[in-house]
């Protein structure tokens, strides 16, 4: 298991590699959900909002959309992300 800290810029990382995005902006919103069930308390790696546009959307669904972004982002939320906001561009 992949034991990198859970964050915005790794997770960034990891859906350039896996989506090719033309824009792409990952943004940790922890630091709001303080003492929400699945926060962990420290202020950040649990809520993330990504912003995404990708050629391996076109002509897909917006539930295929997130899909993909969810598989992409899987090894994280197996890790503790708790929530995924998606806004597809």
């Amino acid at each position: 298991m992949n034991t990198e800290a859970i964050t915005a810029q790794n997770m960034e990382l990891c859906l350039r590699a896996k989506l090719q995005p033309t824009a792409l902006e990952v943004l940790d919103e922890s630091w709001q959900h303080e003492g929400h069930p699945g926060a962990n308390g420290t202020g950040f790696g649990t809520h993330f909002r990504v912003r995404i546009a990708s050629p391996l959307f076109t002509g897909l669904p917006r539930v295929r959309q997130h899909r993909l972004v969810y598989d992409a982002l899987q090894e994280f939320i197996d890790r503790g992300a708790h929530a995924l906001a998606i806004e597809i561009l």
